[in-house]
């Protein structure tokens, strides 16, 4: 999670939202929707930004799995009346990296830089969602650094 602030954004808020693989789905899509549902509670942003859910032909079940995970944050957004801006990987990447096709590496590095961090953000999914969120704040209005 980050704000705007004079010259560049700042982190408030990241991390990972981590649910045992041996539970049910049912049991796993709760966790993630009370972790969603707390940070909205407690930062009560005015817009969250999600990934378009990236398929691979070859692992169509992972998209599946990730579309539940997404439709438990976009309830929880929206019982919070919470705007859901949903972009897409490349995007993100090339508003953060000027490289639609970047590597992990790249934008980790590229966050890094943009929100003037001491260390690369790890591990990769939180470089990915402070590049989204980064992405989010300069659709809006906001401005990269």
């Amino acid at each position: 999670m980050i704000t705007p602030a004079p010259g560049r954004a700042v982190v408030v808020d990241s991390g990972v939202v981590d649910t045992a693989s041996d539970l049910p789905l049912e049991a796993r899509l709760s966790t993630i929707y009370d972790v969603v549902d707390r940070l909205l509670v407690s930062h009560a942003p005015s817009v969250l930004v999600l990934e378009d859910v990236y398929t691979a032909y070859r692992f169509p079940r992972a998209a599946l799995l990730m579309a539940h995970a997404r439709g438990v944050v976009c309830l929880a957004a929206r019982r919070h009346d919470v705007t859901v801006l949903t972009l897409s990987p490349a995007e993100v990447k090339r508003a953060v990296s000027a490289n639609g096709a970047a590597s992990k590496d790249q934008v980790q590095r590229s966050v890094g830089r943009l929100l003037g961090l001491e260390r690369l953000p790890t591990p990769s999914h939180v470089a990915d969602a402070l590049a989204l969120a980064l992405t989010g704040l300069s659709r809006l209005g906001g401005r990269l650094a």
